[in-house]
């Protein structure tokens, strides 16, 4: 009963006695790296399934996998990442994500076929999933309020932007070089993080003996299991070939949310949630999620719709559709400080009410196109999406994580990357279902390039309505107050 009484009084966040200062920096500058590496990984295969089908002889939709199996682990070792946080300091779980995340690496790289590459991926993501609510958490501890939005503007690079410059940066690659270097590349910096790590890292945070509640593990790997596996296989399913079809998986995923839901409820009663589901109980971080959600499906559905636009209708290949969709991803990279330092001044409302109407112009642009666009329309268009996107990340991610109590900062860092996940599956699936159905009801006559640009139009003009929904709910955002105390019950 001591420990309960201890976990639930509001208190700042736990430091150990006197790291030196300068620890802080080394430690918020080795995570962003280290992240900045491993989600970068969330997309660079997609690129390569052609090169991939031809050397290990698979079929399209097997290959897919290698991007499924990493988010499908992703969702699920995310939502454990809020117990993690609370019960182990930060350098041996650092340590764990590298040393996960380099092995993983190293597998794909020597993968003698298919299942080995994709036993490499999938380790790799287990590190990935670590080191996102890790950095999130780690800066929020350590970071004083008024000075976070510069260092959040430098985490939406990480995550928002690595995964835009993953497909770019693979094209350069394959361009020259054959798919393990994808992989030989990345290993180097990958161990010479883990090393630096190893040798410099200082723990800034103290854990709290938290249990863990295993009933809640199975119900969070099934739920967002099932919903990411399940709406990332829609597109598959028009051609039948997926393992357990959509239909089924997203009900089962939905089912145990709903359960899990249920539980944690219960659980965080006696502050033994697995995901303490009070976070919510903020409207600035609800708003925040909701924001940070339709951004993540705009713009993971138009990552994947843009390619498959520019190379069948345009007829581009994979290295001029990388290049096309470089600027956008820099812009939004050199923005992000500029946005953090304007986030300490002003808050959040102005940034992403601006960020919101421009990714929803943004949007409606690229719903007009056609077999006739042009190649500077897309990247004029694709570059305005990128500037809104990165006017929303920071002051979202800031506003959102900066109204919780400290006690719950783990929670939220989970939350926020689990949603991410699911966004990114949601706009996916929902994008390449309109494409499909519009391609499928095409006139016998249309020809592929026709048939798909009509298909692009139709999904980009769902997620058009959705963003002006979106740029509505942005003039609910306020600056939010420094700290946001948990109720006792």
């Amino acid at each position: 009963m001591t420990q309960t009484t201890e976990q639930t009084a509001p208190q700042p966040a736990a430091q150990p006695p006197a790291p030196p200062a300068g620890s802080h920096s080394l430690v918020i500058g080795l995570l962003l790296a280290s992240t900045f590496v491993v989600v970068l990984n969330e997309t660079v295969m997609s690129v390569a399934i052609p090169e991939l089908t031809r050397d290990l002889g698979v079929t399209t939709a097997t290959a897919q996998w290698l991007t499924t199996g990493f988010l499908l682990t992703m969702a699920v070792v995310i939502p454990v990442t809020g117990f993690l946080l609370q019960r182990f300091h930060v350098r041996p779980l650092f340590l764990t994500a590298m040393a996960l995340f380099s092995a993983g690496t190293l597998v794909a790289a020597t993968a003698p076929g298919f299942s080995a590459l994709l036993a490499g991926r999938v380790v790799q993501a287990t590190g990935t999933a670590i080191m996102i609510p890790l950095l999130f958490t780690t800066v929020l501890n350590l970071v004083p309020e008024q000075r976070r939005g510069r260092t959040m503007g430098t985490i939406s690079i990480v995550i928002s932007v690595a995964p835009a410059l993953g497909p770019t940066l693979s094209g350069l690659v394959l361009d020259v070089l054959d798919w393990r270097w994808l992989f030989w590349l990345v290993l180097p910096i990958a161990l010479l993080s883990l090393a630096v790590g190893a040798a410099k890292l200082a723990n800034v945070t103290s854990p709290v003996p938290v249990p863990i509640d295993v009933a809640s593990v199975a119900l969070s790997a099934l739920a967002f299991g099932g919903l990411v596996y399940g709406l990332s296989s829609i597109g598959e399913a028009a051609s039948g070939d997926v393992l357990v079809s959509p239909w089924l998986s997203v009900p089962v995923g939905a089912v145990a949310l709903a359960l899990f839901v249920w539980r944690q409820l219960v659980l965080q009663r006696t502050e033994r949630a697995l995901l303490d589901l009070r976070t919510f109980r903020s409207s600035h971080f609800s708003i925040a999620v909701l924001l940070v959600a339709i951004s993540m499906m705009a713009l993971f559905g138009t990552l994947i719709l843009i390619p498959i636009y520019l190379q069948v209708v345009l007829g581009f290949d994979v290295l001029d559709t990388g290049l096309l969709l470089l600027p956008g991803g820099l812009v939004m990279g050199l923005m992000a400080p500029f946005v953090g330092r304007a986030y300490d001044r002003v808050g959040p409302r102005a940034l992403v009410i601006v960020g919101s109407v421009v990714v929803s112009a943004a949007m409606w642009t690229l719903a007009q196109v056609d077999v006739d666009t042009t190649r500077s329309y897309v990247q004029a268009a694709h570059i305005l999406l990128s500037i809104g996107l990165g006017l929303t990340f920071t002051p979202l991610f800031s506003s959102g994580l900066g109204a919780l109590a400290p006690q719950l900062y783990s929670h939220g860092s989970a939350i926020v990357s689990t949603v991410q996940q699911l966004a990114g599956a949601v706009g996916t699936a929902l994008f390449i279902t309109l494409l499909s159905r519009s391609v499928a009801d095409a006139d016998a006559s249309a020809t592929a390039a026709a048939a798909t640009a009509d298909g692009v139009h139709t999904a980009l003009l769902a997620g058009a309505i959705i963003s002006t929904v979106a740029a509505l709910v942005a003039l609910l955002v306020r600056r939010p107050p420094a700290v946001a105390p948990v109720e006792e019950h």
